[in-house]
Formats: structure tokens, sequence, C-alpha cells
């Protein structure tokens, strides 16, 4: 291109791939933390080459009309993509792309932090203290649940689920899977699970760790009748996407000792945390730090920015969501 493309971020991103980004273009970046509201939004998009999106922007018809047909890859700078619609970017003419791959250890790393907070009541632990209450070691003080040799349901196994069934394997735990395929027998011997449909995963695993994409079919996966099916030692873990768990349904669950904890990372009205279980000792909250970590979050960025200079390039970038783009 003979001009410098005109890249849109709507978010800061790390200093090392911003850097980058800024050799070839020229960088428009939103400097609210707290993102760009939606009418203030269709005002910057427009005319842009690239835009790096973050999950909290919404990517439609609407969103891609306001850019104009000049704008040639929305680069989400999120694993997951469900506030993109592909459908509406391959009809603009517009490629699409996540930062996968990069991401997997650390998240995996996440949930199995949430896993054992949860399971020892940690949070619990550290806010009596915080609180300076009066306390005295206890036979029966705050008991939690082991790890070691426990059984856990991991729901969605791909690169994450698969990731956490390693670390689980280092407890000695026993994995179980449930997932819309049956992995190959070599994957399923690395990880040492076993397949299960889900409701019976749920009444087996002690432990239940999600990693499922956002989709109509997903959402509210983990409603009352699932609690219903679950052990009342179980510990309920949730690094993919907030709405994949009805939060009402599990405030009922935890609050009436249907199960023992929960540890979550995302929720379903994001940013926005239910009331109720901000009330309950027995669930860890922490603010979709899945993959907040400086590593990654430098690869995450050198990902969207390699994906941004592929498409400027007329280039097929390396993690295109809509290939079929490419023939229309």
């Amino acid at each position: 291109m003979s001009e410098r493309p005109n890249v849109l971020v709507t978010r800061p991103i790390m200093d090392g791939p911003l850097a980058t980004l800024r050799e070839r273009c020229d960088v428009t970046i939103h400097e609210n933390e707290f993102g760009i509201p939606r009418e203030e939004l269709l005002q910057v998009v427009r005319g842009r080459d690239a835009i790096i999106t973050m999950l909290t922007e919404k990517v439609d018809a609407e969103f891609l009309s306001a850019a104009g047909p000049g704008l040639k890859i929305v680069a989400n700078h999120a694993v997951g993509f469900d506030n993109v619609d592909l459908e509406a970017c391959t009809a603009a003419g517009v490629m699409a792309t996540n930062t996968p791959d990069v991401l997997t250890e650390t998240t995996a790393d996440t949930a199995f932090a949430l896993i054992m907070a949860a399971a020892r009541r940690l949070g619990e632990g550290e806010r009596l203290l915080r609180a300076r209450r009066p306390w005295i070691w206890g036979p029966l003080m705050m008991l939690g649940q082991d790890l070691h040799h426990k059984t856990i349901g991991i729901v969605g196994f791909g690169r994450i689920g698969q990731a956490v069934a390693r670390r689980a394997r280092g407890f000695g735990m026993r994995v179980l899977y449930t997932d819309a395929v049956t992995l190959p027998p070599e994957v399923e011997a690395e990880t040492g699970a076993e397949r299960r449909e889900l409701d019976a995963l749920l009444a087996e695993a002690d432990f239940v760790s999600i990693h499922v994409n956002l989709t109509p079919e997903t959402r509210h996966l983990f409603d009352a009748e699932r609690f219903r099916k679950m052990k009342s030692n179980a510990v309920l873990v949730n690094t993919s996407r907030g709405p994949v768990v009805d939060e009402e349904a599990l405030a009922d669950a935890l609050s009436s000792g249907e199960i023992f904890a929960a540890g979550l990372d995302v929720f379903e009205k994001e940013p926005e945390v239910n009331p109720r279980l901000l009330e309950l000792e027995n669930v860890v909250v922490i603010p979709h730090l899945g993959s907040a970590t400086v590593d990654t979050r430098n690869a995450m960025g050198a990902l969207a920015v390699e994906n941004v200079f592929a498409a400027l390039d007329g280039k097929r970038p390396p993690t295109l969501l809509n290939p079929d783009v490419l023939g229309s």
C-alpha cells in the first residue's frame, strides 16, 4: 500500500506489539479503560483499514457498515469470538481473526488456580484474616475438599481443556471429558481422559471445569437441572464465557449446599457480577484474568498485529475465522 494504513485499537495493548504496529501504520488507540460506548464506537471505526477489537466490542453488520468499504480486517484480541458476527464479516468482505493457542497454558493455569482456591476455601480464609476476626487453629476449622486422586470432569476438550487435563494428572486425578466429538485415541491416551456424556460426567465428577465456546446451544448449559445432577461435594469452575452458567441457578445451588463451591473468572452480564454470588463465601471470583500475564498478553498482541499485517498485504492471516471471505 502506498499510504500508511489507518488502524484503530479499541483498548491499549502491550507496548511491544503496539510499537511493531506503529512501524507500518498510523495507529489510534482508545484510552478509556471501560471501552468505547457504542455510539462513539460507530463513529471512530469510520475509514479504518484495520481494527483490533476486544471481546467487549460487538462486531456486527452495523459496525461493519459504519467502518466503510475500506475495512480489511477485524483482529479480535481474544481467543473467544462470540462478539464477532462472522457471517456479517464475510458478507462485508472483511476478514476476522482471533488469538488462539498463545493463551492456552496460561488460561489452564488460571482454571487450576480457581479449582484449588475454591476447593480449599482460600478466598474465605484470606477474608477472615484481613477482617482481623479472632481465630485459632482447630480440627474442624474451614474444611475443604482434596484434589489429589479425585475425579475432574472437563466440559469442552479443546486446547485449554486438554491443558487442564495434563495438570490434573499431576495431582493423580482421574480425568473425564465431554465434547461434541470423540477425540482420537492418541489424545485420550496422552491426557488419560475418558469420554462421558455431560450428565454422566456430572454424576461422577468431584470437580467440573468449563471450556466451551459461547453458542446458542451452550448458553445456560449449566442450569438448575444440571446442578441437581452434580455431587454435593462438587466444585464448579468457569473460565470460558459467563453466559454458559445460569448465575441465579448457581447461587441457589451454592447457598443450598447442592454443590460445595465455585470459582468464576467470567460472568453472565460481565463486568457486572451477580450480587448474590458476591454475598456467598463458597465462591471465588476474579475479574476475567484467564490470560492476564505479561508473556501471554504480549503474545496475543503480537498475533493480532501479525493478522493485521497479513490482511493489509493481501495474504491469508494465520488465524482466519471466516475463510469463505477469501472467495467473496
